[in-house]
């Protein structure tokens, strides 16, 4: 590490780490219900399980985006972090809010808004903990270096911070209620978290390649805007069957369509700048997952996303499993992804080592990518059978979920297998790190004189 403050995102991952194995059980019971639906019938129902699910999702990213930012912050800003005080105090916080709103959870305490069940309470301190962490950041910020990478970051995590702030505005009209709420879900994960994405894959891609940072910053700069001209406004998508004005649906349908040009674009960069750059960084672990993420994100954000973005195709597919495919494999793709290859760049340096156990590493990435992507086929085939059967022929909703049972089984299957390297990957990032051979043939062992 060039940096000693950098070592405060270490508690920041392990933390997100032990949430990410967490809602992954949460996610194995909700598949099972769907596979055999009384599973656990009485001792926890299945909205429980999933909104359990959910929230560990959303907050382990959180959490993982605050440990890239401190990590990567010090050597962008040239600068040690403003206060690593605040940073463990703002993390304890953090934890303990999500903490207490899954516990909630399981008694039933929740305010019943999807994604935004926490109580009003853990929503004050999951404000103050970010206004911390804001603060911190900015600070840092401010003293050191500014660069395309650490501003582009930090805008992103401002604005998802203002946009947070909609949560707490819960209107008695159902229909006022989604047109905001969407303010905070679609323009968090298809608005300001791509100015994080970009941000972050564009540091790893730096420090990988060995490109000129200028020339990065340019591609940073057009993914940056292209996100926001077609994120913002394709928010539209979500209106179409809400009641909001009909206007909504062709803008919806055209600016979500171009939602995909800016994850087609992240393909590009990434791979433009392994070609240009000289390709043999150690850590092959960490360019692979850089590699990957801007990759599945344009099939699982992009692709899929428009498979049923378009309103005359939406008007049928509108909350059918199409959607649950489209999910999964966007979320793993664009964010899942990159924290893990962040995580997977700054161990050896955290840890003093060099980078270790790498094929273990890699063999998660396959596993787990793989599994997800048959998640992804799997659902889909469910959704296109439950769309035809349902919105078109007009059977009972509970008729054709009893006609699903294989592609839940499938899915369930995935799943298992997603567990599975999702247990190699932690152990290869907390495991003990094995001895190596460099190229000359003399054993070394990695340790704090190799940092």
């Amino acid at each position: 590490m060039k940096y000693e403050t950098q070592k405060v995102a270490l508690p920041f991952f392990m933390v997100a780490m032990a949430l990410f194995a967490l809602q992954i059980v949460f996610g194995l019971l909700a598949a099972t219900v769907y596979a055999w639906p009384n599973f656990m019938a009485e001792l926890m129902p299945f909205n429980i399980m999933r909104v359990s699910h959910t929230n560990l999702l959303i907050v382990w990213l959180l959490l993982g985006f605050m440990g890239c930012t401190y990590y990567l912050m010090p050597e962008e800003a040239e600068q040690e972090i403003h206060s690593p005080t605040i940073a463990y105090i703002q993390l304890a916080i953090f934890a303990f809010a999500g903490a207490a709103a899954l516990v909630g959870y399981q008694f039933g305490i929740h305010e019943g808004r999807e994604f935004l069940e926490q109580p009003f309470w853990v929503k004050v301190l999951i404000t103050i903990s970010f206004l911390m962490f804001l603060f911190n950041t900015s600070m840092t910020l401010l003293k050191g270096r500014r660069t395309a990478i650490n501003l582009v970051l930090m805008l992103g995590l401002w604005l998802a911070a203002v946009f947070w702030l909609f949560a707490f505005y819960n209107p008695t009209n159902l229909a006022v209620d989604k047109l905001y709420w969407w303010w905070v879900v679609h323009l968090w994960v298809e608005g300001v978290w791509e100015l994080i994405m970009a941000a972050l894959l564009g540091y790893l891609l730096i420090k990988m390649t060995g490109v000129d940072r200028e020339v990065i910053e340019k591609w940073l700069y057009i993914i940056v805007g292209l996100s926001l001209f077609s994120g913002l406004l394709g928010t539209g998508h979500h209106y179409y069957w809400i009641g909001a004005p009909s206007y909504w649906q062709p803008i919806g349908s055209i600016f979500s369509t171009l939602e995909v040009i800016p994850f087609f674009a992240m393909v590009v960069f990434a791979f433009t700048m392994f070609w240009k750059g000289s390709r043999n960084h150690p850590n092959k672990a960490a360019m692979l997952w850089a590699l990957g993420c801007p990759t599945v994100a344009f099939f699982g954000a992009g692709v899929w996303g428009f498979m049923h973005t378009l309103s005359w195709i939406n008007y049928y597919s509108h909350g059918t499993q199409v959607t649950a495919a489209h999910g999964h494999l966007a979320f793993y793709g664009a964010y899942v992804m990159l924290i893990l290859g962040v995580i997977t760049f700054a161990m050896p340096q955290l840890r003093r080592v060099q980078p270790y156990n790498q094929v273990l590493n890699m063999w998660g990435f396959w596993v787990m990518t793989g599994a997800m992507c048959f998640m992804t086929f799997t659902l889909t085939f469910a959704g296109v059978v439950q769309t035809h059967l349902q919105r078109v022929l007009g059977m009972n909703y509970m008729e054709v979920q009893d006609q699903l049972g294989l592609f839940y089984m499938m899915r369930l299957g995935a799943g298992i297998a997603v567990a599975v390297g999702a247990v190699m990957l932690i152990y290869a990032f907390f495991g003990p790190a094995r001895e190596q051979v460099p190229a000359g043939g003399t054993q070394l062992t990695a340790g704090p004189e190799r940092a």
